[in-house]
């Protein structure tokens, strides 16, 4: 009996040893994934943001896809880690046509310098709001938030120029 509770024992170790090393392979997870919509610049991105679990080491890189709603090839970003951040944000280049409820795809490639793969994520990101929203052109341009006179005419009408450009799906 001593000898079963023994092996027991033991497998039970070497069991654990193998979940530790497991998450120890976890450099970084998501935190948070959402679209954002700046209305005043008619601008709408992805933002992922990864909580470092290990340390990265120097050159590291992200490289980010997120799938592109108005349909095509995904849009790619290449982002340097630096190994002081604890928090990683990733934002994607302006998109369009992003519809409510459905999910878009996102993979993150962790790659050492010299272009190892350290780690890879997929996640999804879905947004609560259709970007038909959003006005097309942007309310405001310049530094000091001056109202766009495109929108805004001289004779106080308003075009929002909110046509919805995007496939029909």
């Amino acid at each position: 009996m001593r000898a079963f509770g023994a092996a027991v024992m033991s497998a039970m170790l070497v069991l654990a040893g193998c979940q530790r090393e497991s998450e120890s392979d976890t450099l970084v997870q998501v935190t948070g994934h959402i679209f954002v919509f700046n209305y005043r610049v008619a601008i709408a991105t992805y933002l992922v943001t990864l909580s470092k679990k290990a340390p990265l080491p120097d050159g590291a890189v992200a490289i980010a896809e997120f799938e592109n709603p108005a349909g095509g090839a995904p849009l790619v970003i290449n982002e340097k880690i630096f190994p002081a951040w604890e928090k990683i944000s990733l934002q994607s280049p302006p998109i369009h046509c992003v519809k409510k409820d459905r999910p878009y795809a996102v993979s993150i490639r962790l790659i050492d310098a010299d272009g190892k793969e350290l780690q890879s994520l997929k996640t999804t990101v879905t947004s609560d709001v259709d970007q038909s929203i959003m006005p097309g052109k942007p309310l405001v341009v310049g530094p000091l938030y001056t109202k766009n006179p495109e929108v805004f005419k001289s004779d106080g009408t308003v075009d929002y120029d909110s046509a919805d450009t995007c496939p029909k799906t």
